[in-house]
């Protein structure tokens, strides 16, 4: 049987904006090794500074301990001997897909033949990474019980608990969202429950099985993405009516029942991602799914769309296109956030691109290395936003509070494309 909760050490794989706050909430109570083969995030996190925001400079420091201490405590490595004494281990590592739109579990698989080479009798293994039903059994279970030698469970156990990170949000943090949580076994069901019961005040939720519980995690971001997707289109046929979508849904919105979902580019690592892990799955066994693609679909032309529409508004100011000059403000997912992951405002810089215009971009959130590395774009980064009169076409690509008080206005010599909705309508030539 399992180590009692009071005798257990934990190790979180994988430190980024799911893993770190999860191990800096255990920390405060339990032994947690936090393991990561970036020996840069280790030393980053073993300084006292965590470069997502995610987790409060004092916060982190507050929790660290030494790789000697047997109390509670945060011990960052990229050592992998530092999982041996664990007795539950905690997977927090990307999900991501490949440019053909397919799951890519590689980080999963290599986190789980890592964990195999130190796994015990009455160990735990829970993984948290978003995946289709099914993964964590039938994928990452054999790679368990073949590395180690040991008997799924008989010797070992697993679970399921799919992370809710909203990235940036500093009021729905780890311990306030309710956890869903799932085991291998009855007994390892409530076991797992009890551990995320001594960290989540929000409460947990006891999935029936684990393949529920991944069920479960990977329709919360297609339901939403669905929905985006309709206002998205809705903000398509509106433009086309000349009638302002924003009146619209605030209109609707008097109705006790009316969802309240805006339009805007679908990125990040959730959303964007995930409904195409249900949808591999669907087609696996033979079915193929209409809404879930056809609002992926619809929600990654929105940059493309963004990108016209300035377009056609500059030639209707008479403003020269090719040659001009834009400015993007904003290149990460998501608002007041450094996430810069499958972010759309990309599709709007390439589009822009593919008409000769000379495009800029502002963003004091993200990081202008890493910006480079992933997406080829050199962005202008620091607390100074460029003059505004250097520009043909300003687009508010993310809603960083930086950005509210700008002095943003459209005139003969400027087009002013609002994508979050967040400045004065008379101030700008369109919005979604």
């Amino acid at each position: 049987m399992s180590v009692p909760l009071k005798d257990v050490k934990i190790a979180v794989i994988g430190l980024g904006y799911v893993g770190l706050p999860l191990a800096a909430e255990f920390a405060k109570k339990f032994p947690v090794v936090g393991f990561d083969i970036s020996s840069k995030r280790v030393n980053e996190l073993n300084s006292g500074h965590d470069f997502t925001l995610e987790v409060e400079d004092q916060d982190l420091q507050a929790v660290l301990a030494t790789k000697s201490s047997k109390d509670k405590g945060l011990f960052n490595s990229n050592n992998p001997d530092d999982l041996a004494d664990c007795q539950v281990y905690i997977v927090t590592v990307p999900t991501p897909t490949d440019r053909h739109n397919r799951p890519v579990l590689t980080p999963m698989l290599k986190a789980s033949e890592t964990i195999a080479k130190y796994l015990k009798k009455g160990d735990v293994v829970i993984y948290e990474s978003t995946v289709y039903p099914g993964v964590t059994e039938e994928e990452c279970v054999p790679l368990l019980e073949k590395i180690s030698g040991l008997t799924y469970n008989v010797d070992f156990f697993a679970g399921y608990s799919p992370e809710r990170i909203n990235p940036g949000d500093k009021e729905h943090t780890v311990s306030k969202i309710l956890k869903v949580t799932s085991g291998s076994t009855p007994e390892i069901a409530t076991y797992v429950d009890n551990l995320y019961r001594e960290v989540i005040v929000a409460g947990t939720f006891k999935a029936s099985s684990i393949k529920v519980a991944e069920a479960a995690k990977v329709i919360e971001n297609s339901q939403r993405d669905i929905n985006i997707a309709f206002v998205n289109e809705l903000s398509k046929i509106f433009n086309l009516l000349g009638i302002d979508t924003q009146e619209v849904l605030e209109a609707a919105g008097t109705k006790w029942n009316f969802l309240p979902f805006k339009p805007g580019l679908v990125g990040g690592h959730c959303i964007s991602v995930d409904p195409f892990y249900l949808a591999q799955k669907a087609q696996e066994v033979g079915y193929h799914p209409e809404i879930i693609l056809a609002g992926r679909r619809l929600n990654d032309s929105m940059g493309k769309h963004v990108a016209t529409e300035v377009i056609k508004h500059m030639m209707r100011k008479d403003l020269k296109v090719i040659d001009s000059k834009v400015l993007i403000l904003g290149f990460t997912f998501k608002e007041d956030c450094p996430d810069v992951r499958n972010t759309r405002v990309i599709d709007i810089y390439t589009e822009l691109k593919n008409f000769d215009i000379e495009v800029d971009v502002y963003d004091p959130w993200a990081n202008p290395e890493e910006v480079s590395h992933e997406y080829g774009v050199n962005i202008i980064s620091g607390k100074a936003c460029p003059p505004l009169d250097e520009y043909s076409g300003v687009i508010l690509a993310v809603a960083h509070k930086e950005f509210k008080n700008l002095p943003i206005e459209k005139s003969n010599k400027l087009v002013v494309f609002d994508v979050k909705a967040v400045l004065d309508k008379d101030k700008v030539d369109a919005r979604l």
